[in-house]
């Protein structure tokens, strides 16, 4: 067991940590996962409206509470959906802005210039005019790996023209703000010139919008993504990470969030058509059911440092009580250490995918309802749970099981380790009395 380890945590350390590592600090890697973020607030409101809208009582319920909030919704079913339609309804709108901004800014580039030029090439290609009006079909979830695309697209073509002094030269006495604007003018004419001739051809001969097309050819990584293994594999890359040091969930999260978003907006618009809502893996399923407590599903783990003999876990227990609760486990994870502790490797490995296994059936089953709505990550467990899930009180008691089964799972291995925490605290006690003699 110990040449098998040192052998795993070598392939770790000198295989997989420095290819994570640049990856992390690649610009376009880190403009995606920023721009995902920037973009979270809108699509957690609009989450919450979506529920109002879909309150957690049947049409045949007899409670006076539940027979209002339903008549208010059908009175006023179009205003109350707004929200949700000018946030979630369009979020690939504020991807593709956040996206562009955020890689402009690593180039040292104008941010804002940057993100209305993408937010110009993706609304070219995803909501062409058409009797007067915009098209919103395709600026919603199936638009996510269109927005991503073109917004790279689009700021790569202008870093491009800038670094190659490609463009108009105004005297120096023209204001900034007016030289910035004329900046735009041979990048717009460079999308005009290459996406919408792109757009046009797929249109006619394939009767079908840009984004629809690369839904088409994204729809069997999609589908494959909403599998168990798939899930699996993400859990155990992640945490493979973790253990060298390297934070796992946001390389691992960053790369997911496209997945994510474009799973949520196929079960938002099915929970909308009153159809049956199909997708498992979105994110709140990771943060409330996969890693409860934080990234190696660390709750229980918490609950038996409490209860500690050894005055090192005990204290870290104490330290890592609150944080935990709002899914926030970096004073245990580098507190006890968990990073590169062979004693903690398999349960902080397996404690996850085990978690995975069983909220995947129990999701796949209707044991709990489908997640249909985002709540923010450091919303506590069975809180976050219910709430992604349209308030669905099994999901607060399938988040209580999870948190059971990774403590056991923890138990043996924290108990070996106390063992040895207790010895080391042993020698040091017996050593103090000797030094101060």
């Amino acid at each position: 067991m110990g040449a098998f380890s040192e052998s795993l945590f070598g392939i770790i350390e000198n295989r997989i940590s420095p290819i994570a590592g640049k990856l992390s600090s690649q610009r376009h890697v880190v403009a995606i996962k920023d721009g995902f973020i920037s973009s979270m607030p809108f699509l957690i409101v609009g989450s919450f409206m979506l529920l109002f809208a879909h309150p957690p009582f049947s049409a045949s319920s007899s409670w006076a509470f539940a027979q209002w909030w339903l008549g208010v919704i059908e009175r006023h079913s179009e205003q109350i959906m707004m929200p949700y339609n000018m946030t979630m309804g369009i979020m690939a709108v504020y991807i593709a802005s956040a996206i562009a901004y955020n890689l402009a800014q690593s180039y040292k580039m104008n941010g804002f210039m940057a993100a209305c030029l993408s937010l110009m090439a993706f609304l070219l290609v995803a909501a062409p005019q058409s009797n007067g009006a915009l098209p919103v079909g395709s600026l919603g979830g199936e638009g996510i790996f269109t927005a991503m695309l073109v917004a790279l697209y689009s700021t790569e073509v202008m870093h491009f023209l800038q670094k190659h002094n490609i463009g108009f030269k105004l005297p120096e006495q023209v204001p900034p703000k007016i030289r910035q604007s004329f900046d735009l003018l041979i990048p717009i004419l460079a999308i005009f010139l290459t996406l919408f001739p792109l757009s046009l051809y797929i249109q006619y001969q394939f009767e079908m919008l840009l984004p629809q097309a690369i839904m088409g050819l994204f729809g069997p990584i999609i589908s494959a993504s909403d599998s168990l293994p798939a899930i699996l594999i993400a859990v155990l890359l992640c945490h493979l990470l973790w253990f060298a040091g390297i934070h796992g969930a946001v390389i691992v999260g960053g790369i997911l969030q496209a997945f994510w978003l474009t799973n949520l907006g196929i079960n938002q618009q099915a929970l909308n058509a009153g159809e049956p809502v199909t997708q498992v893996f979105i994110e709140p399923f990771w943060q409330f059911f996969i890693v409860v407590g934080g990234s190696g599903s660390t709750m229980g783990l918490v609950f038996l440092y409490l209860r500690s003999r050894s005055a090192h876990l005990r204290s870290i227990g104490k330290l890592g009580l609150v944080p935990g609760i709002f899914n926030i486990n970096e004073p245990i994870i580098f507190g006890s250490p968990v990073v590169m502790n062979p004693l903690l490797f398999i349960p902080f490995i397996s404690a996850p995918l085990v978690n995975a296994i069983i909220a995947f059936i129990a999701t796949r089953t209707n044991l709990v309802n489908h997640v249909v709505a985002l709540a923010p990550w450091t919303t506590p467990g069975p809180i976050g749970a219910a709430w992604s899930t349209g308030w669905d009180v099994r999901a607060i008691i399938l988040v209580m099981v999870l948190i059971s089964v990774s403590t056991l799972i923890y138990y043996p291995f924290f108990k070996m380790y106390e063992r040895q925490l207790l010895q080391q605290e042993k020698g040091e006690s017996e050593l103090q009395p000797a030094e101060s003699q």
